[in-house]
Formats: structure tokens, sequence, C-alpha cells
């Protein structure tokens, strides 16, 4: 993997897409509507609705800028078409957290579409690094604020 190169699933790139769109084509049309309402209110120097929107309008500039330079150097990983033996990005595992007898579910995903709240972690992450290329029935350690935490490798699937 290079170091530029900005690792997606499927359905990561199509949720970058879609920021992307929304973003380039309905937000920027709401905020130069803004920004044209602010205007009409008068002086500028003392127009903190202009300034707000015009701040808004930088900071999502900037945000097209970075989406278009990641959808560029993507490298979709097809969940489809990997080895289920070996846990690799853009796979889901099964865990078995083994002090407290929990299953967990995650999603081995990049870093731009991790999500811990849907259950995708990075494969960067301590946990996503520890699991990389291991089989079922594996047991991993990972480092957590709490004291090391051990789960068992329960099941690798596509999904």
């Amino acid at each position: 993997m290079s170091k530029d190169e900005v690792i997606l699933t499927k359905e990561g790139l199509a949720q970058l897409q879609a920021e992307l769109d929304d973003l380039k084509y309905v937000k920027r049309k709401e905020l130069a509507a803004r920004i044209k309402l602010a205007i009409s209110y008068g002086d500028l120097k003392e127009n903190s609705e202009y300034h707000s929107a015009k701040n808004d309008q930088s900071f999502m500039e900037t945000r097209i800028l970075i989406l278009d330079k990641m959808l560029k150097k993507a490298r979709v990983i097809e969940s489809a078409a990997l080895d289920l033996s070996k846990v690799s990005i853009g796979l889901t595992v099964i865990l078995n957290d083994i002090e407290f007898k929990e299953k967990i579910e995650y999603k081995i995903v990049g870093t731009e579409e991790a999500d811990v709240a849907e259950n995708k972690i990075s494969y960067e992450s301590p946990l996503g690094k520890e699991l990389l290329g291991k089989e079922v029935g594996s047991i991993v350690s990972v480092n957590a604020p709490m004291g090391v935490i051990k789960y068992e490798l329960l099941e690798i699937k596509a999904t």
C-alpha cells in the first residue's frame, strides 16, 4: 500500500462520493443563497451573518478539496474477491472478548471510513493491526487504557 493511497471499501467510496456530490451540488447553492441574503443586510464589516456564512463556505470548500484528493487516490477493496481464511481489509470479523465473554463484530476498513459507532474499525487502529493476517481461532491482545484486552477470532466473513 502506497503512503498516499486511500483504502476504501465499495460502500466507503459510495459514501464519500455522495458527500462530495452533496457539497458541490446542494450545499454550495444553499451557502451562496445564504451569503447573498447576508449581503442584503448591509454593512459587511459588522455583519455577523455574512462572516459566519463566509467561514462556513471556507470549511466547505476545504472539505471538497480533501474529498476530491481522496477519491483520486482511492483504492477500492472488493470484499467478495477476498480470501476468507485470513483477516484483511474489507472483511468482517466476529470476536469473542475473552474476559467478558462478549461477541463483537467489526468490519475492517480504511482510515477514512472508520466509525466505531457503526462497528467499522481502521486497519491502522491497534485492534485492526493485530487482526490483519490472522486466522480463525487466533488470540489477539490489544493494549487499552484499562489494560490488555484479549480477543479470540471466531469468524471471518465478507459483507
